[in-house]
């Protein structure tokens, strides 16, 4: 079957809602390339409709205050070359100190600790800034939560959860909004063997308990909103490891836990992405 590849240079403020809408049209693959986004569509696809629907989406970049000057071209791939464009996509990254994640046709040096990741329509093949931050911080918290409990809001693909069961956490929960990054997740879990992850269809509020640690790696709203819901859901001894905010979007952040009951300990900036971690006050 043949594909159409769209390329899109789209501003970082958009990145996040341009790729949400692209899966909402259908794309089968869809991956970061610096400042480049890749979209596949299958040819059966009607290429005007696709772009007038890409190019209506401005409309709603700008009415929610986002930068809509994202530009794209599109081409047709053979069955043969989306097969070689889709695997490069997701070749091989290092991550954290010794952590490295591939998909299921590839091999890794020994010695690493390996995430294999087959992410099919879901989002995450670790290429993202605020993935590899997030696992960086995963690896580095596992020193001294080995054993411990990890709860991860937005899983995706499970990547992140998959890498905090490599690490030594033993109880870990990974829910997703998104049907399609649920079933992901279950399948990614079992290619790594990774059976103490329980991952649930919904929201933060489909975990029960409370939990040693906390990843959520989201866009800064949705981290705004759920605050109060993850300090409920964080021991008091606890930590959460916060990205998926732009620069410049930290401080509301930051403000918004910090009335939850949890203050700010880190910050890290990578490139324009910033990740936070807090902790209840007078603990970390």
């Amino acid at each position: 079957m043949e594909y159409y590849e769209f390329i899109i240079i789209v501003p970082d403020a958009s990145r996040d809602a341009l790729m949400y809408k692209l899966k909402e049209m259908g794309s089968p693959g869809l991956y970061e390339d610096g400042a480049v986004l890749r979209a596949y569509f299958e040819n059966m696809n009607n290429i005007d409709l696709l772009c007038g629907e890409l190019n209506a989406f401005r409309d709603v970049l700008r009415s929610s205050g986002l930068d809509p000057s994202f530009t794209f071209t599109h081409s047709v791939l053979p069955a043969q070359d989306w097969n070689e464009a889709w695997k490069k996509s997701i070749a091989p990254i290092n991550a954290g100190n010794a952590i490295t994640i591939i998909p299921p046709w590839e091999t890794a040096e020994a010695g690493r600790i390996i995430i294999m990741i087959d992410s099919g329509m879901a989002f995450g093949t670790g290429h993202h800034e605020t993935t590899k931050t997030c696992l960086a911080h995963i690896e580095k918290i596992s020193k001294g939560h080995a054993g411990k409990s990890l709860l991860d809001i937005g899983t995706g693909t499970g990547i992140l959860a998959i890498g905090a069961s490599k690490m030594g956490f033993t109880h870990i929960v990974a829910v997703d909004t998104d049907p399609l990054s649920v079933d992901a997740a279950r399948k990614n879990a079992g290619l790594n063997g990774s059976e103490n992850i329980e991952v649930k269809e919904g929201s933060i509020s489909e975990a029960q308990g409370t939990f040693d640690v906390i990843i959520a790696n989201l866009i800064s709203g949705t981290l705004i909103e759920i605050a109060p819901e993850v300090a409920s859901h964080l021991n008091p001894d606890g930590i959460v490891v916060l990205s998926g905010m732009l620069a410049g979007e930290e401080d509301m952040v930051a403000d918004a836990y910090m009335k939850a009951g949890l203050d700010l300990k880190e910050k890290y900036l990578d490139g324009n992405w910033v990740t936070l971690v807090v902790s209840p006050a007078l603990n970390f």
